[in-house]
């Protein structure tokens, strides 16, 4: 988790974004159309204001717009810019290929593996995430019981007494 973190930061450096404001990108684009501020609160774990604070940064960058919904007049909807997703994926492109080759020398059923492994931790990083947002840390906490007492090192316990 680490390196993937490391490796977001750099990325985010490199396209000028903050790493939180690359994210949201990704997730608007799966997505498959506009959403509104409020979604993107959702998507994100923001509250409104930052997540209205990140759609100002995005849209000052040109990688989202803001237009009215064709329905209901009174919503604003976010869109992402295609230009900027395509030059997204192009900067993805250039970098992918090690990613890719990672998986070109595995067997079908080690494929499958890794595979059934990642949408198991995704789908065990969202109820995680719940359960943070709702305040389920602490409820843990209550329930672990209170660590050991560090002990002092003794002489008659020390292996080369032996």
């Amino acid at each position: 988790m680490a390196s993937y973190a490391l490796f977001n930061q750099a990325l985010a450096d490199r396209l000028r974004l903050r790493p939180t404001d690359m994210q949201c990108v990704n997730l608007l684009g799966l997505e498959g159309g506009p959403v509104t501020t409020g979604r993107i609160a959702e998507l994100t774990g923001l509250t409104t204001g930052s997540a209205t604070r990140l759609v100002d940064r995005l849209e000052k960058a040109g990688h989202v717009v803001r237009q009215r919904d064709a329905v209901d007049r009174r919503r604003v909807l976010v869109a992402t810019v295609p230009e900027k997703v395509a030059e997204f994926g192009r900067g993805w492109d250039r970098l992918g290929g090690g990613w890719y080759a990672l998986f070109d020398e595995l067997a079908d059923d080690e494929l499958a593996l890794i595979i059934g492994h990642m949408r198991r931790t995704v789908d065990l990083s969202a109820e995680q995430i719940a359960r943070l947002r709702d305040g389920g840390l602490q409820e843990a906490d209550e329930d672990r019981p209170e660590p050991a007492e560090p002990r002092e090192p003794s002489d008659e316990a020390s292996p080369s007494s032996s």
